[in-house]
């Protein structure tokens, strides 16, 4: 492959507007792919997975080009050199040539071997809030966090089957190959334009994480129910309720966010679903109004993300202590005044994308001692160094 200006160009203006203008990685890059709608299926690999592995090492980068931590203003162009040279050098004819470049950057690459929060590509609070919640764990699961997130899909099935959804892909050129232990989940073994896929527009499947297509499951949905997901965002979780309940029942899909459900409505039409009603969450009224309505409760909580940071890696750079607070400040909001929703003898599940005990199990023991009519009846923790996937928490209790 031959490396063009106008893909560095690119690179760099979507790196300094994550870094240095603080917006989302997902929604640069595709502004990016819409005002260069020339780019090929090749160009926008390497754009997308140079910025995400850019912001993934930024810390690392930085040091290694500068010998110091990034100071606002330091040339962005120089680190996405850096590393080329460092990791993609084979894949660049004019990169693996300047064998002496590479060797003094692995030369200051070893420098920081033995550093974590810079090996690592942490902000310093970070790494020892880590340290303090998971102990010695944190090391493992800090390593596998900073590594790229395997491509995962969910077959929906009210429209078709795995092996038929794999053949289907198949015919498209999309390798795809059925994840074992996850019985709706497949891997995708190179990275795809799936979103242009026609097996994506006809709604034979959704992109999702194989740790995320636990969380529905845990919820114990059954044909027929009144489910509420009452932090439904763009509605992931609730398409998957949708498919396990065959398109029975009602799932109230709830949001602060008008535009997620907006999004949300335009999946469950290509899903072919049509039990999900979305409502804003405009006021207080809004869950009051649901009091002792719903036989089955999703809270999946706005957090840390310190479990999908493979995924996000943006968000670490993002994310402050005061923001952590605040986040576990509503998420006990969320628990006390949500919960009023669901009937006696209906189930709660309350989940995160975070690895840290204090969104997660604490988080859950401070329910049960102030709701007494609650009981737990089963927790899980998602480590992504064991299970290769996201890290999550879901816990599921029962209201007497």
């Amino acid at each position: 492959m031959k490396l063009h200006n106008n893909l560095l160009v690119t690179s760099e203006k979507c790196i300094d507007e994550i870094m240095n203008g603080g917006r989302l990685a997902s929604l640069v890059i595709k502004d990016a792919f819409l005002a260069n709608k020339k780019l090929g299926g090749r160009d926008r690999r390497f754009v997308a997975e140079t910025v995400y592995d850019v912001v993934r090492n930024f810390r690392l980068l930085a040091n290694i080009s500068f010998r110091r931590d990034y100071t606002k203003g330091d040339p962005v162009r120089e680190m996405i050199m850096n590393y080329l040279y460092l990791f993609k050098a084979e894949d660049f004819p004019q990169l693996k040539d300047e064998a002496e470049k590479i060797t003094a950057l692995k030369a200051a690459y070893d420098n920081y071997k033995g550093i974590r929060k810079i090996r690592e590509s942490v902000p310093d609070w970070l790494d020892l809030k880590g340290e303090e919640e998971l102990g010695e764990r944190w090391e493992k699961e800090l390593s596998r966090l900073n590594e790229q997130a395997q491509l995962i899909i969910r077959v929906n099935t009210l429209k078709t089957g795995r092996e038929s959804l794999i053949a289907e892909l198949k015919k498209e050129d999309i390798p795809a190959s059925a994840l074992e232990g996850y019985p709706e989940a497949c891997t995708v073994d190179q990275r795809k334009n799936l979103y242009a896929s026609q097996a994506f527009r006809n709604g034979l499947f959704e992109v999702q994480d194989a740790s995320s297509q636990l969380v529905a499951p845990f919820l114990k949905p059954e044909k027929n129910l009144r489910v509420i997901d009452a932090c439904a965002g763009a509605g992931g979780k609730s398409l998957h309720l949708a498919a396990l309940m065959k398109n029975s029942g009602k799932i109230i899909s709830m949001d602060v966010d008008e535009w997620k459900l907006k999004e949300l409505q335009r999946r469950a039409k290509r899903n072919g679903i049509s039990n999900i009603e979305t409502r804003l969450i405009d006021s207080g009224k809004t869950i009051k109004r649901l009091e002792n309505s719903a036989d089955r409760l999703l809270l999946d909580v706005p957090c840390s993300g310190s479990g999908v940071l493979r995924r996000n890696p943006d968000a670490k750079w993002r994310l402050t202590p005061e923001e952590l607070e605040r986040l576990k400040q509503l998420q006990q909001d969320i628990l006390d005044r949500y919960t009023r929703v669901l009937k006696s003898g209906g189930l709660l599940v309350y989940a995160t994308c975070s690895i840290f005990p204090s969104e997660n199990e604490k988080q859950v023991e401070k329910l049960l001692a102030a709701h007494e009519e609650f009981r737990l009846e089963d927790q899980v923790n998602i480590s992504p160094y064991e299970s290769g996937f996201d890290g999550f928490f879901i816990a599921r209790m029962r209201k007497l």
